[in-house]
């Protein structure tokens, strides 16, 4: 073990300061992740899950870490207003690893509906909590276990049974801080039977202090219920986001979900989704932008447990300059689940000879009555059509963002919400511009 023995020592020497502003299931919790984490460790880059993404180094910086609870001082809701055009949400905010309420001028969720701060409602309420939270990361790698150990607050949603909620819930979360800074950070969201959301999630940080984030998001949706989930994510090149998504989905749900990193640093999104009711479905979507030397990584597994789910996933890449893309998506079908129905697509483009893509479809099948299909590739912009396009009088650089917007569009009209489409189409637009490197703080109200 390398940078493990000072983050234990940390958590050692803290426990107190870490146990005492938390609720007894987050401390309970936090007690048998770190057993986990004591004996594995930080992922080494040989092992199969983390291939061409070394984490470990990332821990390195001595970071610090907020244990004692202290708010930042600036309002955030002051600083990123975070507006989509025509488009009217419910906000809350996560500023590093804390949970914080957004003036929704006097609008009000359903009745039952509960985002909040998630600490507060496990004192509140510890049985709401109880049967849901670190029952899908539990079992999760050792990234999601330090997250466990290290998470003091974070964000709940519930949605009771047979609840609508027409108005989009967005969430955005901040890094503040003038010296460098990691946070921990973890959403619960809970939708009961045949209750129904949309979600957007709003990553953002233009610090020029090395910052790491850690995120781990347990989704559970009942029975009919239905999740649309969107994630944007806009932050510096001196920070590190280590995302995990853990899906529970029961029979009839349906689950959606797109992500797309518009600027990062360096960035590790993983996705399991578990179909374990019949008619489940589930859509997973991603598109990634890197220039630079920015890492872009996206693991994806779909586990079809029972028979008759459906699923699809499309992801593309586009690489300029030094930058890197890894993409491994795993598509297993269980013995006895029948008639399943899984798709998977990779697209890729390098623009550059010094950028490099990874990718790894994999796809394992148990059983004898499925639909199944995957595939990658990765190649350049077509020269033929860039010729074509010249000819006509198109500029080079001009004709090369019009493929390149192409060739993005087609993961964007998988977003349901056409407000929040028509932004990110124009949003991917500015960044093949080299726009959006100019902006400071949050581009989804330039």
């Amino acid at each position: 073990m390398g940078n493990e023995k000072e983050y234990i020592a940390i958590f050692d020497s803290h426990r107190e300061l870490i146990d005492k502003p938390c609720a007894r299931l987050l401390n309970t919790e936090r007690a048998k992740a770190l057993e986990i984490f004591k004996s594995s460790g930080f992922p080494g880059p040989k092992e199969e899950n983390w291939l061409h993404t070394n984490v470990a180094k990332r821990f390195a910086t001595d970071y610090g870490m907020n244990l004692g609870r202290v708010m930042a001082e600036t309002g955030s809701h002051d600083i990123f207003i975070c507006d989509v055009p025509n488009l009217n949400t419910h906000k809350a905010y996560i500023v590093n690893d804390s949970f914080r309420a957004a003036d929704n001028k006097g609008k009000s969720l359903p009745q039952g509906v509960i985002l909040d701060s998630l600490n507060e409602i496990a004192k509140k309420n510890p049985t709401l909590l109880e049967p849901y939270y670190n029952r899908l990361a539990g079992d999760g790698d050792s990234i999601a276990q330090f997250n466990t150990t290290f998470t003091q607050d974070g964000i709940v949603l519930y949605i009771p049974k047979n609840t609508t909620v027409e108005e989009t819930i967005q969430i955005v979360a901040l890094l503040q801080s003038n010296v460098e800074m990691m946070s921990n950070r973890r959403l619960l969201i809970i939708l009961e039977e045949n209750s129904k959301a949309s979600l957007l999630l709003c990553d953002h940080s233009s610090l020029q202090k090395q910052t790491l984030s850690t995120q781990v998001t347990e989704i559970f949706i009942g029975r009919g219920a239905s999740l649309d989930m969107y994630e944007v994510e806009e932050t510096a090149l001196t920070n590190t986001r280590l995302g995990h998504i853990f899906v529970h989905q029961d029979r009839d749900s349906r689950f959606k979900h797109s992500n797309i990193t518009l600027t990062n640093g360096f960035t590790r999104n993983y996705v399991e989704v578990r179909l374990e009711g019949e008619g489940a479905e589930t859509s997973i979507n991603g598109l990634a932008i890197g220039d630079k030397k920015q890492h872009i990584d996206n693991r994806t597994i779909v586990d079809h447990k029972v028979s008759h789910c459906t699923s699809n996933e499309l992801y593309k890449y586009i690489l300029d300059e030094e930058s890197t893309g890894v993409f491994a998506g795993r598509m297993l079908i269980r013995p006895g689940a029948q008639h399943s129905v899984s798709e998977q697509t990779n697209r890729n483009l390098c623009l550059t000879s010094c950028a490099h893509m990874y990718a790894q479809p994999q796809l394992e099948i148990y059983a004898d009555d499925v639909k199944c299909s995957h595939g990658s590739t990765v190649g350049q912009l077509d020269e033929n059509a860039l010729f074509y396009m010249q000819q006509r009088g198109v500029p080079a650089d001009e004709a090369r963002h019009l493929l390149m917007y192409a060739f993005a569009g087609e993961v964007i009209e998988h977003i349901g919400i056409e407000a929040l489409r028509d932004r990110l189409h124009m949003l991917v637009e500015k960044r093949f511009r080299g726009e959006l490197n100019r902006c400071k703080g949050c581009n989804l109200c330039k």
